[in-house]
């Protein structure tokens, strides 16, 4: 047996991850760039089962941001409900079980703990974001696949978390590439150590 891990990451065309929500842009959910074929595209990817993978900052901010009642429409879609409802493992030296999410169980040692998980299991593992849990994995070579969702914005003057700004160098070999809505590049590669 050996599950596939996936990082599954949204970015601007400038690489980066977030955006400064006080800063001077009027960015929202997905820079407000989605579409219903990137929306459907998401709700598919989570029909599957899967286990979610978290760092422990990723983590938080999704236990607040989809707390008991998300009032944002965009964070209550089938596909976030169905990954908040995975069984989930979070990489934490800090926080300690039970989590908020009953869900979710803390992973202390990520790399040890990835790499058991996907001896063990077929069952595909994705994480979202997560971006220092993410390169230490791709560093131990446990990252399968790098899915990358550039969405058309530019955002110098808000963007924060550049989303490959503390990774090793890696060759990517491109394993699909598809455009939604006309507009929003998603490229799927398989990373090696370079």
């Amino acid at each position: 047996m050996t599950a596939t891990y996936t990082w599954d990451i949204f970015c601007t065309l400038d690489g980066y991850g977030s955006y400064d929500a006080n800063g001077p842009g009027d960015w929202g959910g997905y820079w407000s760039k989605q579409g219903p074929e990137f929306l459907a595209h998401r709700e598919a990817m989570y029909d599957a089962e899967q286990r979610m993978v978290f760092g422990a900052k990723t983590y938080k901010q999704y236990v607040e941001m989809l707390g008991a009642s998300a009032p944002d429409p965009l964070l209550s879609a089938g596909w976030i409900t169905r990954m908040r409802n995975s069984p989930t493992f979070v990489a934490s030296k800090t926080l300690k079980d039970p989590l908020e999410w009953e869900t979710a169980t803390v992973m202390p040692d990520a790399v040890d703990d990835v790499a058991r998980f996907k001896r063990e299991s077929d069952v595909p593992l994705r994480s979202h974001g997560s971006l220092s849990l993410n390169w230490a994995l791709m560093a131990a070579g446990l990252v399968d696949r790098v899915q990358v969702a550039i969405f058309p914005v530019i955002s110098g003057r808000t963007g924060t978390e550049p989303i490959l700004g503390g990774a090793a160098d890696f060759d990517l070999e491109l394993l699909e590439h598809r455009t939604l809505d006309g507009r929003i590049q998603e490229l799927v590669y398989k990373p090696s150590l370079h």
